[in-house]
């Protein structure tokens, strides 16, 4: 998605797409279009060849139904996206519909780079949303990203670990799983999860401490973790760290490490999305065979995190209306529930959702089907954790570095808190 920094969503999300791009679509996105061009352009993020008859289908049924408007599809690579997307917007030349994430989304939307979609989008057809979801694509009040496919996560755990610790039941709270992770430790030797710590890669840890109860900013963007709360959510992952309940490579190894751990069953359990259930059958089918898969793990707040693709219509788009029209035909209910089926993703909208594809499987279905279901059933209470914020990276990098001092006994906890706010105040 975008760099290392969207490697949590690779996991969560469509993992193991591998891009072919042809030097035809090379071209496309270098030359852009003329401002006289007939077709609206629509950029997406690596789903070339596995969705190619799915997303020509799809353009050819819209235009099928609008005569006169032609869609120009260009797949590019998650790794590129970032720098042409700003090359684009920058010069003024860019498509008409663009997915992105809304991390990314948000920083240019600060930048007065999207459109405005409220005048655009009667609040009727908003309301056929996730209105949980729709949040994702808001900054300061105004919408500017449609949410299209989702995933949320599921605790993926290794059945047999579990036995041998004497464990009955995955944890389902963080309170829980330090008791997981003391149990597994002490009666197997091994580790019960792998998080890791590193601020340029999964945002897990700064979500966890939302889910504790934490807030991470106030209205205008200043730090608001500097309180009890947040002290006890930092205080938590030291008390693990210090207390020998979590590999000391979790400082300096990112998401990927945790992966190698559990299908080498070296861990007890992995916060995943359901979509790496097939992955571990294939890379380690002794540890696919004793999987299972329970509810997100969250905190006092309840809340769970969802990861979001929406798509955006650029400010100057030359066929803003047409842009628009096409977004959300991508973007309804059919399309998003053929799409979700085809990517094993999850749909942004309640028609969606409300299918029986997500409500229920055979009691002897495959783990990887009883995750959809169970990933599912937490979407309707499922949020954006991190809230849209122009330099949401710098947050994380301030929050993981002193939270990183801490655990190493460089900072006491209070310090180490003081420290991460001034940090992003000053940022």
């Amino acid at each position: 998605m975008k760099r290392k920094s969207w490697q949590l969503f690779t996991i969560f999300g469509l993992v193991g797409l591998l891009l072919a791009v042809t030097v035809s679509c090379s071209r496309a996105v270098s030359n852009s279009r003329s401002n006289n061009s007939p077709a609206i352009e629509f950029w997406t993020m690596q789903l070339q060849p596995q969705f190619t008859d799915y997303f020509n289908q799809t353009i050819a049924l819209f235009e099928k139904e609008n005569p006169g408007v032609k869609v120009r599809w260009v797949d590019v690579p998650w790794s590129a996206m970032e720098s042409k997307i700003l090359g684009a917007v920058s010069a003024k030349t860019p498509p008409d519909v663009v997915n992105l994430n809304p991390d990314f989304a948000s920083l240019l939307a600060g930048r007065n780079a999207w459109l405005d979609l409220d005048s655009r989008i009667p609040e009727q057809v908003r309301s056929t949303y996730l209105p949980n979801i729709w949040k994702s694509g808001v900054l300061d009040g105004k919408s500017f990203g449609i949410p299209w496919y989702l995933t949320t996560g599921v605790t993926i755990y290794n059945t047999d670990l579990f036995k041998k610790a004497g464990i009955t039941k995955p944890p389902a709270t963080y309170t829980e799983l330090a008791q997981v992770a003391k149990q597994v430790k002490e009666k197997t030797g091994k580790f019960a999860f792998f998080v890791t710590f590193v601020p340029e890669d999964s945002a897990e840890v700064l979500q966890s401490l939302v889910q504790m109860g934490v807030t991470l900013v106030d209205a205008q963007s200043k730090a608001a973790f500097n309180t009890p709360q947040g002290k006890a959510a930092f205080q938590y992952w030291v008390d693990l760290y210090k207390g020998g309940f979590l590999p000391k490579d979790v400082l300096v190894q990112g998401h990927r490490r945790a992966i190698e751990l559990y299908q080498a069953g070296e861990t007890a359990l992995l916060a995943s999305g359901p979509q790496f259930l097939k992955a571990i059958s294939e890379n380690a089918p002794s540890i696919g065979a004793v999987s299972a898969v329970a509810p997100q793990i969250t905190g006092e707040s309840g809340k769970k995190t969802v990861a979001v693709m929406n798509l955006v219509v650029p400010r100057d788009s030359k066929r803003p209306d047409d842009a628009v029209k096409f977004a959300l035909f991508v973007t309804n209910s059919q399309n998003q529930l053929a799409f979700a089926k085809a990517a094993n993703v999850l749909p942004s909208t309640v028609d969606a959702l409300n299918d029986s594809y997500f409500k229920s499987v055979p009691a002897d279905a495959p783990a990887a089907d009883q995750a959809r279901v169970v990933s599912a059933s937490g979407l309707t209470s499922a949020e954006l954790l991190i809230p849209p914020l122009k330099d949401v990276k710098k947050l994380q990098k301030a929050i993981y570095d002193n939270l990183q001092a801490a655990m190493l006994g460089e900072k006491s906890v209070d310090q180490a808190v003081a420290d991460a706010a001034v940090a992003w105040d000053q940022k």
